[in-house]
């Protein structure tokens, strides 16, 4: 007996048998699946997609179709009203003609007995609904010459990618080596092609307090031996900008712009005296200047950030308090809400070495041309006016989500939390590189080689009578400046027992020098027959330490290894073009065809290596190799990577300091057979077109 089955919302009206209402519900559920199919190849086309409903009625039509006796041809092919029923009406009919379905084959004229083969297209499907979605912070690998992207062809950090940008805000009191480790993490940043800048809140202070001249930043692009940051002066009224002009009217009631109707001149008296009570927290007028000079080099950052292409900025100053990095914190966010932000301290623990900080401190601006013994007075009593109010980095931040790096006597250890994407991986990496141990680093090309006398690129050919002749002489000189460098050292440790002057260049860490007389010293060549040659002198002395590297090795030519620049030339001129055009970025085509930015990036461990051990160094390499490594000493542009001069037989000596390097070169003299110091050097860009 039939069951009474209710169709709707009170409808009781319709009789079905109720084995046949679940058949009948299993056919419709599979036809249901199919229209939803064919909705999604139909949602590629300009029809909207049908609700579900429309779905489900449309499938209980032709289920109901179905169970009506076989209709006459012209009655099947008669088009439905809607999209959708001629959809379905497709699947029926290439369901009883065992033909394909949803697709642009024809039908055939006659039916077939033959089951045909369905032709299936992939059909691209949207990433997500019609309105774009927020697109999460992208904070993976951007290494220009190893990625690249639709968005960035270079590899560099695209400008819609603000979540892989970075804020690092530098936090901790006076005389703890914060623009040492600013000043290296930008060079290194830029090195590896990431736009960095160093943006110092002690700098806009000085110019808002009224001092008449400070330290400004050359351009970032400037050639090799123009004036570095920290020689660099300039008259201040000219340059002051909106923010600080208004800290310079809030602290001294004056506009310095419109006094005496002349840009240039700035009140010379009523400035604000930085002497240690100026960093005072009591003294409100001064700590409301630092809050608004802070805060304006903060917004200068952001926008280096946002409108100019900017990748990293760093906020040098001490940030000593858990309130001011909050509105730091809080500063950024407002502005743009996915940029990444670290905070990064240094914490002096060894009281030698904050000794010695603090002397080199007398060698700034805040204490030019004064007393040492009263200006190293005035500075300690400035660092107690800080911790009275210092809080360093810890259980706030962690409950806060806040990343950060707390570094520990200049690297000798570090703690860092919820560090999150590549670049702060790689800067705790490169951070836990640093050592203050006096060395040398040494760098020079191989002697002459045989494809090098007939001017072949790459090869591996052996050195000539000349080449051998330079390892003699080279092994030679670096063992007597080896034993004049370990006499200077020691006769400099005993003179540091002294009072440091300003501007007394001795090593300001001699109780880290240890036993001079162990100090090891590396030589380090590449893989290849005309490096490793030029080190058999050193090889056979047991006093030297000799390695291959294989990240050493000259740039690979690809399928021009072997060419000459003038058979490129002739041969490739479209090629040649493209490399004299912009030598960083081309790559030789080819097989194993590399360019510059491959170079910096398989040379960033040895980088890494140099900043870590304490031996001396002598890296005999290639010219592509000596121009990068070179290029990150030196703090070069990348303008000038690709087209610096490093003849043969050109000798570079590099130590670092606390305060950068001590640079010298020397040049082969091969009828001496000895070495001449080039006095007064300056790294600059070669002549000869094509290498």
């Amino acid at each position: 007996m039939p069951t009474a089955i209710a169709t709707g919302e009170g409808d009781t009206t319709s009789l079905i048998p109720k084995k046949r209402r679940q058949s009948q519900h299993s056919d419709i559920a599979k036809a249901v699946l199919v229209a939803r199919q064919g909705a999604k190849l139909m949602s590629t086309s300009a029809l909207p997609p049908p609700a579900i409903e429309d779905v489900a009625e449309n499938a209980k039509q032709v289920q109901l179709e179905k169970d009506k006796p076989v209709a006459s041809k012209d009655t099947l092919l008669a088009p439905p009203k809607s999209s959708l029923g001629r959809a379905l009406q497709a699947v029926a009919m290439g369901s009883q003609n065992h033909g394909p379905a949803m697709n642009d084959t024809p039908l055939p004229s006659a039916p077939s007995t033959a089951p045909g083969s369905p032709r299936l297209f992939p059909v691209r499907q949207n990433s997500g609904t019609v309105t774009p979605r927020v697109r999460p912070p992208a904070t993976t690998l951007n290494i220009p010459g190893m990625t690249r992207s639709r968005v960035s062809p270079n590899g560099k950090i695209a400008s819609r990618d603000v979540g892989a940008k970075l804020v690092i805000i530098m936090v901790g009191l006076p005389a703890r080596g914060k623009s040492y480790i600013t000043k290296k993490l930008q060079r290194y940043l830029s090195w590896q092609q990431h736009e960095s800048k160093i943006f110092n809140v002690g700098n806009r202070r000085r110019v808002a307090a009224g001092s008449t001249q400070g330290p400004v930043s050359p351009p970032q692009n400037s050639p090799p031996g123009s004036p570095k940051r920290s020689d660099t002066t300039r008259s201040i009224g000219a340059a002051m900008d909106a923010p600080t002009q208004a800290a310079h009217i809030l602290l001294n009631g004056v506009d310095p712009t419109q006094e005496q109707n002349e840009l240039t001149k700035l009140p010379s008296a009523e400035g604000m005296d930085q002497s240690a009570s100026f960093f005072d927290p009591k003294n409100s007028k001064a700590a409301q200047l630092r809050e608004q000079v802070a805060m304006s080099t903060l917004d200068e950052l952001l926008d280096f950030l946002l409108n100019q292409g900017g990748s990293v900025g760093i906020l040098d100053a001490t940030n000593s308090t858990v309130e001011r990095r909050q509105v730091l914190f809080n500063r950024v966010k407002e502005r743009e809400p996915k940029l990444g932000i670290i905070f990064i301290e240094s914490v002096c623990q060894d009281q030698k070495l904050l000794e010695a900080n603090m002397r080199l401190k007398l060698r700034g601006p805040d204490y030019k041309d004064k007393d040492p013994e009263s200006a190293l007075a005035d500075f300690k009593k400035r660092v107690e006016a800080y911790e009275s109010a210092y809080v360093p980095l810890g259980q706030y931040e962690e409950d806060q989500n806040m990343q950060y790096i707390q570094m520990i006597d200049v690297g000798r250890k570090l703690v860092h939390h919820q560090l999150q994407g590549f670049l702060t991986s790689g800067i705790a990496s490169y951070l836990s590189t640093f050592n203050l141990s006096p060395r040398q680093i040494w760098i020079t090309r191989h002697g002459q080689s045989v494809d090098n006398h007939l001017g072949k690129l790459g090869g591996d050919s052996d050195i000539t009578q000349a080449g051998r002749n330079y390892g003699t002489v080279l092994y030679n000189f670096i063992s007597k400046k080896r034993t004049e460098w370990e006499v200077d050292q020691k006769s400099r440790a005993l003179a540091a027992q002294e009072f440091l002057g300003p501007g007394d260049r001795t090593p300001p860490y001699p109780e880290l020098l240890g036993d001079l007389d162990s100090k090891n010293f590396c030589v380090w060549t590449s893989m290849l027959q005309r490096s490793i040659q030029t080190a058999q002198d050193f090889e056979d002395d047991e006093n030297y330490d000799v390695k291959n590297w294989e990240m050493l090795n000259e740039i690979h030519a690809g399928k021009f290894e072997g060419m000459t620049y003038g058979d490129i030339q002739q041969n490739f001129p479209e090629e040649f073009a493209k490399r004299a055009e912009d030598k960083l970025n081309y790559v030789y085509p080819g097989v194993g065809g590399e360019g510059y930015l491959q170079v910096i990036s398989r040379l960033r461990d040895m980088v890494r290596e140099l900043e870590r051990i304490k031996d001396h160094v002598l890296i005999i390499g290639h010219r592509s190799v000596a121009r990068v490594l070179m290029a990150y000493f030196m703090d070069f542009t990348r303008d000038d990577i690709a087209d610096l001069d490093v003849p043969l037989g050109l000798l570079f000596s590099i130590e670092p300091k606390p305060y950068g390097i001590e640079f010298h070169a020397y040049k082969y003299n091969d009828e001496e057979f000895w070495f001449d110091e080039l006095v007064g050097y300056k790294p600059q860009k070669e002549t000869v077109k094509g290498n």
